[in-house]
């Protein structure tokens, strides 16, 4: 007679991602015009892939540091002094297997049973999962809909969720899936609370360079001072197209940075070597790919925003950063049940609102980070579902 062996039943506990539930859906069905995950459809340029393939034949395949390579840890840090006129010393720098992974690792360092995590959403809930993988509780603060379509951050819900237990506040800022973006006066807020109590701020700001009327997004980087209590994380994904290369860093104060080594040598040992090396290419040689992108992003924000905005029953803001339409469609309550519709009726995927949270139901995600023909195929596909 055998004992049944345990599985830990807070992870038994956590949902899966409804978003790859429509995407195994559509996995016969070729025509499907795919806008639910976030990430364009541009290849890598082959500038990073050409650097990255060369680093492989030349042998650069073996183990390096858990922080990475001093050239890639280097190549941020000119990135960061660069586009944001900051001073971050390497020491600040770790490279991770993708932003993701960041943000597991600043979450084992952070938190655990008895804890919480404040989390601003809606949002992409890979990150407050990670919570619920540490035994830790994530408290929802989400984003106020407003009636053209947008977003409002109430800072007093915000500190009023915290309490002794609060070890951090995570916000994702420009936002997935909403698109909103914090004003530096919010950040500045932020700090000033978590500063006077103690608390960590992480900051997911992978969409910081994909907005549309300023080089970049308010960002901490530009406000706090090394030895404050905030962590960002960042990836190579969204503005190098680089999704499947699973490349990411953190920039956090040097007093977090021996539990952050201790972290990604217990998980992952390093990012992958070769991989790195295209990561130096997109650091250094990336600033005029990554401008093109936004800018045809740009694009398909607009033509995206007047073709839905202007359907009876859809509500949608002009997005200030990311790639997201996240919209509102009257009479729709089941999100996820829609989008599994629109597959069969419309041959597009897209993302349930439910997959970010009880706010987001009602809504759908459409990523425009695709060409504009396809977007513009999607789109005359879609409004006759929409009406």
């Amino acid at each position: 007679m055998s004992v049944t062996a345990p599985i830990r039943s807070n992870i038994q506990a956590i949902n899966g991602s409804r978003i790859r539930i429509v995407n195994r859906a559509a996995a016969n069905m070729p025509d499907v015009l795919p806008l639910w995950f976030g990430e364009g459809d541009d290849p890598t340029p082959a500038f990073i892939a050409d650097a990255a393939a060369e680093a492989a034949k030349s042998g650069k395949t073996f183990y390096t540091a858990n922080r990475g390579i001093p050239e890639l840890r280097s190549a941020i840090q000119r990135y960061l002094k660069r586009i944001y006129d900051q001073d971050v010393t390497i020491e600040r720098i770790t490279v991770t297997a993708s932003g993701m992974n960041a943000l597991m690792l600043i979450t084992q360092c952070l938190v655990g049973p008895g804890d919480n995590g404040v989390v601003i959403g809606p949002v992409w809930p890979n990150g407050q999962q990670a919570m619920r993988v540490m035994g830790a509780e994530p408290r929802r603060v989400d984003l106020e809909p407003q009636e053209d379509g947008g977003w409002r951050l109430d800072l007093d819900k915000l500190f009023d969720a915290c309490d002794e237990n609060t070890r951090l506040i995570s916000i994702n800022s420009p936002g997935n899936p909403t698109g909103w973006m914090a004003s530096e006066a919010e950040l500045r807020a932020i700090l000033d609370f978590c500063r006077a109590r103690g608390i960590w701020v992480l900051s997911d700001e992978v969409y910081s360079r994909i907005v549309y009327d300023r080089p970049y997004a308010p960002s901490f980087l530009t406000i706090a001072e090394p030895d404050d209590p905030v962590i960002i994380v960042n990836s190579f994904s969204k503005s190098w197209s680089m999704t499947g290369w699973r490349l990411g860093w953190i920039v956090a104060p040097p007093r977090l940075q021996n539990e952050i080594e201790k972290m990604t040598e217990f998980n992952i040992s390093h990012a992958t070597t070769f991989v790195q090396h295209g990561g130096v290419a997109a650091m250094d040689h990336g600033d005029d790919y990554t401008n093109g992108l936004v800018q045809r992003y740009g694009q398909a924000r607009d033509m995206v925003f007047q073709r839905l905005a202007a359907l009876p029953r859809v509500r949608l803001a002009r997005p200030e950063g990311a790639f997201y339409a996240f919209f509102a469609l009257d009479g729709m309550s089941d999100s996820l049940a829609f989008c599994l519709k629109l597959l069969e009726t419309a041959k597009v995927g897209l993302a349930p609102g439910i997959a970010f949270g009880d706010t987001g139901e009602g809504r759908i995600r459409l990523c425009f980070a695709a060409s504009l023909p396809k977007l513009s195929e999607a789109l005359d596909r879609l409004e006759p579902q929409l009406r």
